[in-house]
């Protein structure tokens, strides 16, 4: 099909860049993909978890799943849990499952859940297997399943860098991505106002018919150049700051099935799992806390949870985020990618996802004429202003319903604060619980599973239309949940059995090629 907009090219690497040029390289093959990078700007981010939309991600491109957990020092993840959200007290933690309650009506599913209370507290526990296993440390596959697929549904933990650096290798070697190492120094339009040409420090130039910004926060292309404003959002979202380490851990330890989120008094810890390291870090809002009682957070943290770690040996890298996205995330004949795009704290890992179905929604209508940029950027403008939206809702809804008393918190709940959406939400959620016709839009990033278990987990009241007694059939539903439960604890490998079994073979399938 003949196109105006043959060249791509990607301004920017890193998760976003590669997985730009990756994708609609896979998905656009008669496109000419140029990737420009500067060789000397470090990979931003502050959360190493996916979604499970990332396996398809992967597939597509063309990246084997044991070679990508491999590469990338990757294990699996099925959920969150959050500690210490709901009042701090010792026993307070609930999940946030990437599998689907028990199917059917909710109401029901929680009239039965309500009349076994006394068996089952834990919402989750009792509605999906998927706690059971996290709760052992399992993976959610045996070796033997073909890739990608589980017995329960999953995302990845990962090192960001190993997976640019995996992207890039997989662009360039296997999908025909040009790779350009320089500095952009300034970018050329054409007589229609159009963006034409990027300008590289040496006096080199790249022309292009469509941009992808991948710059980050530094939005060079969207905002430097097409002047896009900036929507702030941290009248909601108060975090701004970030401490991560990196901590080593000893051959053998458990690596947990779910990113761990940790209240602390103004803000809440992240704890990811790799074969080889935890990701550990404190967000937190410059407005509640000050940058020395965060560090002291965060080393308090690591001696109480990792055996035989010492804080004071590592240092932890700050980052400080603008919290909020762009007014348009297209403009013209570019489009805004990743953190250029917009940053929410790093809370249920929304980055990569978003990430991912931008490119979607772009290899979907990618643009063959001049007259069509118009309506195709409203169209996605439109589509991607609705997604920032509730990701500001879903993430708030963990801070409304928190009962803790520090300023912090007290803060978060303040009527003035929670968005009216949301507001609305909670009112019609008293009523009945959240339902498909609450999110209605193809690909939601939050569904309304998504915010049962946030709900219930933190011990949000049954809705009205809970039946006072419970039906045959939820119940037997939630039995069967149970028996699941136990056949999976008994049948699933540890992950750290899984992915150290995994890189041996990979270990022993390489050296073999090297002697052939």
């Amino acid at each position: 099909m003949s196109s105006e907009f043959n060249r791509l090219v990607i301004v920017g690497g890193g998760t976003a860049g590669w997985l730009s040029a990756c994708l609609l390289a896979a998905r656009r093959p008669e496109l000419d993909v140029t990737l420009v990078e500067a060789p000397d700007i470090p990979t931003i981010g502050v959360g190493e978890g996916s979604w499970p939309t990332l396996r398809e991600t992967l597939a597509t491109i063309g990246i084997d799943e044991a070679r990508f957990l491999s590469a990338c020092d990757a294990s699996f993840k099925q959920g969150s849990r959050f500690d210490g959200w709901v009042d701090g007290s010792a026993d307070d933690s609930y999940y946030h499952p990437f599998t689907p309650p028990a199917s059917g009506p909710m109401a029901d599913i929680l009239s039965a859940w309500s009349a076994q209370h006394g068996k089952t507290a834990s919402f989750a526990g009792a509605v999906t297997p998927q706690i059971a296993v996290c709760d052992r440390d399992l993976a959610p596959r045996q070796r033997a399943m073909p890739a990608f697929t589980g017995a329960l549904n999953y995302g990845y933990h990962l090192d960001a860098g190993k997976l640019g650096a995996l992207l890039a290798e997989q662009g360039t070697a296997r999908l025909g991505v040009t790779h350009v190492r320089a500095h952009v120094t300034g970018v050329e339009r054409g007589e229609d106002g159009l963006l034409a040409k990027l300008m590289l420090r040496g006096g080199d130039t790249v022309e292009g018919d469509f941009f992808i910004d991948c710059t980050g926060m530094a939005a060079r292309l969207i905002g430097d150049e097409l002047g896009i404003g900036w929507r702030d959002r941290s009248d909601v979202s108060f975090n701004d700051r970030a401490l991560a380490m990196q901590v080593p851990v000893a051959p053998g330890s458990a690596i947990a099935s779910q990113t761990v989120g940790t209240a602390h008094k103004a803000g809440w810890l992240w704890d990811i799992g790799l074969p080889t390291r935890r990701g550990i870090g404190c967000v937190y809002s410059s407005r509640f806390l000050s940058d020395e009682d965060a560090e002291a957070i965060l080393a308090d943290y690591i001696t109480a949870k990792v055996p035989g770690a010492d804080p004071g040996a590592l240092a932890p890298r700050k980052l400080q985020f603008a919290t909020g996205h762009r007014e348009q995330f297209w403009r013209g004949n570019c489009l805004a990618v990743g953190l250029s795009a917009g940053f929410i704290e790093p809370l249920e890992a929304s980055a990569i996802v978003l990430i991912e179905l931008s490119l979607k929604a772009l290899a979907d209508a990618y643009p063959h004429s001049r007259s069509a940029l118009p309506r195709l950027a409203d169209r996605f403008n439109a589509l991607f202003r609705y997604r920032w939206d509730r990701i500001v809702d879903f993430l708030k809804l963990h801070y409304v319903l928190s009962k803790r008393g520090e300023p912090y918190w007290q803060a978060q709940r303040d009527p003035a604060t929670i968005p009216d959406s949301l507001a609305a939400q909670l009112e019609l959620w008293r009523d009945h619980p959240p339902s498909a016709a609450d999110f209605p839009q193809v690909d939601e990033i939050f569904s309304a599973f998504s915010q049962q278990y946030v709900l219930y987990g933190m011990g949000f009241p049954l809705p009205s239309a809970a039946r006072p007694a419970p039906g045959h059939d939820a119940l037997r539903r939630l039995a069967e949940v149970s028996e699941r439960s136990r056949a999976l604890a008994a049948a699933l490998p540890s992950n750290r059995t899984y992915l150290d079994t995994l890189r041996a073979a990979e270990t022993d399938r390489g050296a073999q090629g090297a002697i052939a």
